[in-house]
């Protein structure tokens, strides 16, 4: 006989939302299963670093567990998801003195206004950006969110999150059109 549990992974998410809200430990395990490696892309997009993203993700599933009773309705689940993915990584840059790495930071923008970028790929474009840009700009762009539904969730003014969006962008461009120069002028020798 095949119990319950089996039948999740083909069930619709609000449903295995609702049975995990109950404490169902086996909801909970296919909530993490359906939802780890887009929480872990999100974080890695975040800090850059595959291992801290681990970690954060982690610390995002086990808040998940502790607080999914609070969570008023199961559709709601993917947005609220990414709020407390947010709120993990805030807390994390807040916990973290943010002029530790400064030295790094300095190298990383000097060696950002040289068209070197051998090697370059966005994700490490992306962790050259100042932390609450790069934040806006995952969240744009590879989440989709709106500038407003960034601002809400940030709680920052919609004119800060254009702004970010706006000069991450143009960073981004900079960084990846030397990148791509470079490649060019390698690919013609």
């Amino acid at each position: 006989m095949r119990k319950a549990q089996n039948y999740y992974p083909s069930c619709p998410e609000p449903f295995v939302v609702s049975l995990a809200r109950t404490g169902d430990r086996s909801a909970f395990e296919d909530l993490v299963r359906r939802r780890q490696s887009s929480i872990r892309g999100l974080m890695r997009r975040f800090c850059g670093d595959s291992t801290l993203a681990d970690d954060l993700a982690q610390q995002v599933f086990l808040r998940v567990w502790l607080k999914i009773r609070t969570l008023k309705e199961a559709k709601a689940f993917p947005a609220w998801l990414k709020k407390l993915a947010v709120s993990i990584w805030l807390q994390y840059l807040r916990k973290n003195d943010a002029l530790r790495h400064a030295d790094e930071m300095v190298d990383i923008e000097a060696a950002g206004d040289e068209p070197n970028g051998v090697g370059m790929d966005l994700d490490q474009a992306l962790a050259t950006l100042p932390n609450p840009v790069r934040l806006c700009i995952v969240l744009s762009y590879h989440e989709g969110m709106s500038h407003r539904e960034i601002a809400e969730l940030l709680d920052i003014p919609l004119g800060t999150v254009k702004s970010h969006i706006n000069r991450g962008t143009r960073r981004l461009q900079q960084i990846l059109s030397a990148y791509e120069d470079k490649t060019d002028t390698e690919a013609s020798s």
